[in-house]
């Protein structure tokens, strides 16, 4: 039996390597090459990136969602899996394939008054209570959705708008960046592409002889400037768009060796500039290949454009080509969904080690180990997830408050690790990997409102002194975290369980508890008040003062401030284990507004990571730890690891000391 306790561990570690090389594995394309397609690179929000990026970006600004189901199934059928359209196969629809992409239920809309002032109530697809719509269903009331937006623009506070009003607001914006998106790449005006950008390019010499005779007063040729100026004329509103700075993609790359290296343009622009050089760009003709081929469904057509266009762009722009490659890669491996699986897995490994820690040791050690080993495989494919998005935008791991999770769950899970090295009784391993599920999860949401990898404001986009600063403090925001998480398993553990009266090593598992806290704050105020500090030296730099009093500033403070009141707490003696793990949740609480709630108030020099869509859930959060809190004031006669015992009894001391849970006095709870 005991040799196959020792070989559990290593068959799990088998089966998640195993899926993990299957991630890693480079795949094949199908028929069409889309996953090179997506490879390609295209500038969007002031950055480099390929179609795969935006196309995904897009998907989850208008629908919420990576992809698009092609059916619909009863959220209970769980182990149903339906086919789904990805989300490169979709944004080619949208620019190759206009009228089969209108057909896809992609617009979600779900406020019940917004669906009656539409007159949608009875159409659309259900799914989980919320309900998507196609462009052909709602492009009988287009005009009515730009009203009800513009209407609700009017009230200029965010906060002060309905739920009508901000869901109107998001749907006019979808129904705009759906629109822009259609027109990037392929003039609307074009059914064919290859096919009318021949003869547009055939009407180019007469056209401009026809305009200029025109324009002298001298007689010229009507149908041929008609047939040069219909679709100039598309060409010319399409560039104003570009030119007006919208954020839908720019396909075209810098045709003349004067142009700057991102200076990208629209089809529109590009095709204005063919017609002053009286040639079209290898580019322009790339596209309408793509475009002609997707849509007349010639795959081998459509593979060949690919190539040619990726050699056009090898000399000049290779590096943009091979951005466009590696964040493809990123795109598709997933890491850091990959880790949160992982975590989550082991989480449920290391409870059940707790669980069992009395009753079965060595099956407890068994998934204790199973847990420990897990997490170091999951962690290593964050590592690797983190490292690699540095790598891509060139810059240090928390630029904004998606990163930030991300580099959050990462630092909780080496702290957990190493408790998990000092205590080996499991505890370690559960805050490891449940505080690496829960911030991996909130940075999962946080990726729903699109790029996480946009242009950050030039303040942030600095020096040697942010780099330090954000690493520092960021760190001090994990390490707080990590601590008010084993408060939260000390007093679960302490209420519903006996097992913090259990021995670890030379101590019980309560007081085990009670020096994993006091460690992980120690740690905790190091990093928060050094960076901190770090923080007011780069704002001295970046804004010509060390310290504004702005909320960010602050909040930054008060977690310094109390992550000090807990250590003068303990070496006062002013509390003892029960009081430090309650101070320590309490961290949860200032940590959380620090991070998230400061952002929400939209004031101040940092209000660059606002986010009013986490208000509920932030304070659905606060709500939980007060609860918590209030379960750690409970008597200890009620704690079933406690019960039953004395004061002196219960810390496992013939004498009361500072750091018994029960032997309190008047002045010290």
């Amino acid at each position: 039996m005991k040799i196959v306790f020792k070989i559990i561990p290593w068959c799990f570690v088998a089966l998640f390597a195993s899926e993990l090389i299957a991630v890693f594995t480079p795949k094949k394309d199908a028929e069409f090459h889309v996953r090179e397609f997506g490879r390609l690179p295209v500038l969007m929000n002031g950055r480099i990136q390929p179609f795969d990026s935006v196309a995904r970006n897009t998907l989850l600004q208008i629908r919420s969602t990576g992809d698009v189901p092609l059916e619909e199934v009863p959220s209970w059928k769980f182990w149903h899996h339906p086919p789904k359209l990805k989300s490169t196969e979709w944004l080619l629809e949208v620019l190759f394939r206009p009228e089969v992409a209108d057909t896809r239920p992609i617009f979600l809309i779900h406020h019940p008054d917004l669906l009656a002032e539409l007159n949608l109530g009875d159409k659309g697809v259900e799914k989980s209570g919320l309900r998507y719509y196609t462009f052909e269903q709602i492009k009988p009331v287009l005009a009515e959705i730009q009203e009800q937006g513009n209407k609700a623009r009017k009230t200029e506070d965010e906060k002060a708008r309905t739920a009508f009003q901000k869901q109107a607001i998001k749907l006019h914006n979808a129904v705009f960046v759906y629109q822009m998106m259609k027109a990037s790449a392929c003039p609307p005006i074009w059914g064919d592409f290859q096919k009318d950008l021949a003869a547009f390019e055939s009407s180019i010499p007469a056209g401009l002889q026809a305009m200029q005779a025109s324009e002298a007063g001298q007689p010229y040729d009507k149908a041929a400037l008609e047939r040069f100026a219909m679709p100039a004329t598309e060409f010319i509103a399409l560039a104003k768009d570009a030119n007006a700075g919208q954020s839908y993609p720019l396909v075209v790359p810098p045709l003349h060796s004067g142009q700057k290296h991102d200076d990208w343009s629209n089809m529109g622009a590009a095709l204005l500039d063919c017609v002053r050089d009286r040639e079209i760009a290898v580019p322009v003709k790339m596209f309408a290949a793509m475009a002609s081929a997707y849509g007349n469904n010639r795959a081998e057509e459509f593979n060949s454009a690919i190539v040619q266009y990726q050699q056009w762009l090898s000399p000049d722009f290779a590096r943009d080509l091979k951005k466009g490659r590696q964040e493809f890669f990123y795109n598709d491996t997933k890491a850091f969904l990959h880790a949160m699986i992982i975590y989550l897995f082991a989480f449920v490994l290391a409870a059940g080690s707790l669980l069992a820690l009395s009753a079965a040791p060595d099956f407890s050690g068994s998934l204790r180990k199973s847990a420990f080993y897990l997490i170091i495989l999951a962690w290593i494919v964050h590592t690797f997830g983190l490292i690699f998005r540095m790598y891509l935008e060139g810059r240090p791991p928390v630029t904004n408050l998606y990163s930030s999770a991300i580099f959050i769950a990462w630092g909780a899970v080496v702290l957990g690790l190493v408790l998990e090295c000092v205590y080996r009784v499991g505890l370690g391993a559960a805050v490891a990997s449940l505080a690496g599920f829960i911030s991996l999860l909130i940075a999962h949401n946080l990726a729903l409102g699109g790029d996480t990898m946009e242009m950050m404001r030039a303040v942030l986009d600095t020096n040697f002194w942010l780099s330090t600063h954000v690493t520092s403090v960021t760190l001090g925001y994990a390490s707080t975290f990590v601590a008010g998480l084993l408060a939260i398993a000390y007093i679960v553990l302490g209420v519903f369980t006996p097992l913090l009266s259990l021995r670890a090593g030379k101590s019980d598992l309560g007081k085990a508890l009670g020096k994993m806290v006091y460690a992980i704050v120690c740690f905790a105020t190091l990093f928060s008040f050094t960076g901190t500090v770090l923080g007011g030296i780069w704002a001295d730099q970046s804004w010509g003062r060390f310290w504004g009093w702005d909320p960010k500033e602050n909040g930054a403070l008060l977690i310094v401030i109390w992550n000090a009141l807990i250590l003068h707490a303990r070496w006062g003696g002013m509390v003892r284990e029960r009081g430090i793990m309650n101070l320590a949740i309490v961290g949860n609480i200032v940590t959380s507004f620090s991070w998230f709630g400061v952002n929400m108030l939209g004031i101040g020099l940092h209000s660059y990571g606002f986010m009013d869509a986490a208000f509920k859930w932030l304070m659905f959060f606060i709500a939980t730890q007060v609860a918590i809190i209030g379960l750690g004031l409970l008597p200890l006669h009620m704690w079933r690891s406690f019960r039953g015992r004395t004061p002196s009894a219960s810390a496992g001391s013939p004498k009361p000391s500072p750091n018994d849970p029960g032997a309190a006095t008047p002045a010290r709870a």
